[in-house]
């Protein structure tokens, strides 16, 4: 049974309701990550920082201060259940049983969030998180999550109950004609991406649940790991940018940095196999990247995609594979940039049947609002929690989107010359 959305929303008018009830309520990848950093780098020092790439949005003045403290003093509260642990440790994942380690598995079951840092400057919130990698790097996704939900709930609350349950049908009648669409494409394969920047977990769930129903078999898991071990669906989810950028800041000469984004990988194909060993080529350009990859790692599964022009990189992987002597009807290719039906559709119909294909979907799944409110008060915005520094040295981020780029200026101009990364076209970043 479905929950109804509209009244519990309108019941969410106590002092404390909390967004974030489990540590498991979080992106599959950052648990893999997480293990693979505790193995390999438990004792890199580092920062994690709010950054609203949509500065229009004023997070200051429409969220409460001391209702945003009490939700991330809540989520320092939280510890991973039993059942929770039971099903981490003895759960299929990507067909591997005991995929999280019991030295790993130990030190989460006792594991409490580090203290955070927030400060009000102007109509903006600066919010950080500092200590070592495998603890602090786990504040990133709730952290966003409860900003999301905060801002979605200022609206809301402004709304009384009869408006809140027609908001909630156009909302549900929107996605279903978004599912209707997708299940006209084909043997299309989706997953839900859209824990970091979703309109709430309620909706989330309530998404999920209606792809799953929707299209059946070719809904192939979620990324959250509460939602999939709820729904007895599959956590989905590899690695992210997070990891060659903190390696490369570690880094001490030229030479090692543009060595450092394939270290990373070395430990990956340490610590996981088989669909896990999906390459994330973009961080620093994904043209230079492929051009000076290993030979070993065209042995990989596949490739994601997350910024700049899908097809292009799609393209650049395709022919890099050929190149490399491999088939690439053989690998995957996973697309996570920003989707939405229509670009999901023209990259289906582009690669299918000359690569396997899978989309993550995003944002515009678990929070597609826009228009359905006076002055567009829930559409989505672009806000992230990165990685600013480790062992105090600034990280840079390039991708094939100029941006999306982070960093100092005169680190970024460092990193683009080590790189070999040219002229780029800027994009919008709308998620």
């Amino acid at each position: 049974m479905t929950t109804d959305l509209a009244s519990r929303v309108y019941s969410h008018r106590w002092k404390i309701d909390p967004i974030v009830r489990s540590l498991i309520d979080t992106d599959f990848y950052k648990l893999l990550m997480a293990q693979s950093v505790f193995h390999n780098k438990p004792d890199v020092h580092v920062e994690f920082s709010l950054i609203n790439r949509s500065k229009h949005i004023p997070l200051a003045d429409l969220i409460d201060e001391g209702e945003l403290r009490a939700q991330l003093d809540y989520i320092r509260t939280l510890r991973l259940s039993r059942g929770e642990s039971t099903w981490l440790r003895g759960n299929m994942f990507y067909g591997k049983r005991s995929m999280f380690h019991s030295d790993f598995m130990e030190w989460f079951e006792e594991l409490t969030l580090p203290p955070y840092h927030l400060e009000r400057v102007g109509d903006q919130y600066e919010l950080s998180f500092e200590g070592p990698w495998p603890a602090v790097m786990l504040w990133e996704i709730p952290a966003l999550s409860v900003l999301m939900e905060l801002r979605s709930r200022a609206s809301l609350q402004k709304m009384a109950r009869f408006e809140l349950q027609i908001l909630y049908a156009r909302a549900m009648t929107r996605l279903w004609e978004k599912v209707e669409r997708l299940r006209a494409i084909g043997d299309i394969r989706l997953a839900d991406f859209g824990t970091r920047r979703r309109h709430s977990f309620l909706w989330q769930d309530w998404c999920v649940q209606a792809m799953r129903e929707g299209l059946g078999d070719n809904f192939i898991g979620t990324s959250n790991c509460l939602i999939a071990m709820r729904r007895e669906l599959e956590a989905i989810g590899t690695n992210a940018h997070e990891l060659p950028m903190v390696y490369s800041a570690l880094a001490t000469s030229d030479e090692d940095l543009a060595e450092a984004p394939y270290r990373v990988l070395e430990d990956w194909q340490r610590e996981h196999d088989g669909n896990l060993r999906v390459i994330l080529p973009d961080t620093y350009g994904t043209k230079g990247f492929l051009e000076r990859a290993p030979d070993w790692l065209t042995s990989w599964t596949g490739i994601r995609i997350d910024s700049g022009q899908p097809a292009e990189a799609a393209e650049t992987a395709i022919q890099w594979w050929l190149d490399r002597g491999e088939d690439p009807t053989q690998k995957l290719i996973i697309f996570s940039d920003g989707l939405d039906v229509d670009e999901i559709a023209t990259l289906y119909n582009q690669f299918h049947g000359r690569v396997r294909i899978s989309f993550g979907w995003g944002t515009l799944l678990t929070n597609d609002f826009r228009g359905l409110v006076a002055e567009d008060d829930l559409a989505p915005f672009s806000l992230v929690c990165k990685a600013v520094s480790a062992n105090g040295r600034p990280t840079v981020k390039l991708s094939d989107n100029p941006n999306k780029a982070m960093g100092p200026q005169d680190e970024i101009e460092r990193y683009k010359r080590v790189f070999g990364v040219g002229a780029q076209k800027a994009m919008e970043v709308i998620v």
